[in-house]
């Protein structure tokens, strides 16, 4: 099949890259999908039922650990876990699905993944980087 968008159309201006195009033709595409990082989403530390949840986690750790306020809308396909649930598992968001406020969705892309293996009961040394090396 022709690609028969014209060339100057994909091509950057002079002296731009390729990402700086992108920006320049979809300005703030992630904007109001998740909040930014600037303090406007909490975290397991800052929520005292999941921080006492989650005892055996420092509290560097649980400043670690994004929770997204209610409203905000799930990213098709991309995994989450819901801490409200007793035993959370991996959960992979649909079209219009949001979290609500009974839950405490925590996006697998924002989790370093050994904190994130250590959020979903994996105990396997080697998948929470404490095997011994040999």
């Amino acid at each position: 099949m022709m690609d028969r968008t014209p060339e100057r159309e994909r091509r950057p201006q002079e002296g731009g890259t390729a990402d700086q195009f992108d920006e320049d033709l979809h300005p703030n595409i992630m904007a109001g999908i998740y909040p930014a990082k600037d303090g406007n989403i909490s975290t397991a530390y800052d929520i005292k039922d999941l921080h006492n949840k989650l005892q055996q986690f420092t509290n560097d750790e649980l400043k670690q650990i994004p929770v997204l306020p209610p409203g905000t809308h799930l990213h098709a396909g991309s995994t989450y876990i819901d801490l409200r649930e007793r035993n959370p598992e991996e959960v992979t968001g649909k079209d219009g699905m949001q979290a609500a406020t009974n839950n405490w969705y925590v996006p697998k892309s924002e989790v370093d993944y050994v904190l994130w293996n250590r959020l979903i009961g994996v105990d396997n040394p080697e998948r929470l980087d404490e095997a011994d090396e040999g």
